[in-house]
């Protein structure tokens, strides 16, 4: 498992609300690289529950869609924008379990609409919510044009979590 360097860091205006670690908002979501798969492991707060101790939903859609994201980043290497998203909700998140485990996978492609599947699953290792998105991935050109230029590991090391 590799750590996947953020390509958004440093950019002018970078403030997303799934992955900049600058956002005081946000989720500040971390991405590895682990064979096929684009994996990030995350901590619940309190403070992003629905219910009383359980995390709310459309946080869950937003970690889902984030790490299909950076499937796209990564495995694609261009950028691209969310046309469908499908959530399954099968298992409460409790806002108190220790750690997540969201991850991604490329399904397919037509054209330039990428499907990737994504799941979460609680500290136990029960997957509690699926997830499948499309996205629409822009042209090589279109996505410098947007400041990407590439997204990378941190070096060849492999990680162990």
């Amino acid at each position: 498992m590799r750590k996947i360097r953020n390509p958004w860091q440093g950019k002018s205006g970078y403030d997303c609300f799934g992955c900049s670690p600058d956002n005081p908002l946000g989720v500040k979501m971390e991405f590895y690289e682990d064979g096929d798969s684009i994996v990030c492991f995350w901590k619940p707060q309190e403070h992003y529950q629905g219910w009383i101790d359980t995390l709310h939903g459309g946080i869950q859609a937003t970690l889902i869609d984030e790490c299909a994201s950076w499937v796209v980043f990564r495995k694609l290497q261009t950028t691209g924008v969310t046309t469908k998203l499908d959530v399954r909700y099968r298992k409460p998140i409790m806002t108190t379990d220790a750690q997540l485990t969201i991850r991604a996978v490329l399904r397919g492609m037509r054209r330039n609409l990428a499907q990737i599947g994504v799941t979460i699953e609680n500290s136990m290792g029960e997957v509690c919510t699926e997830g499948e998105a499309t996205y629409f991935t822009f042209p090589a050109e279109k996505a410098r044009q947007m400041g990407f230029t590439s997204c990378d590991t941190e070096g060849d090391e492999l990680l162990s979590m």
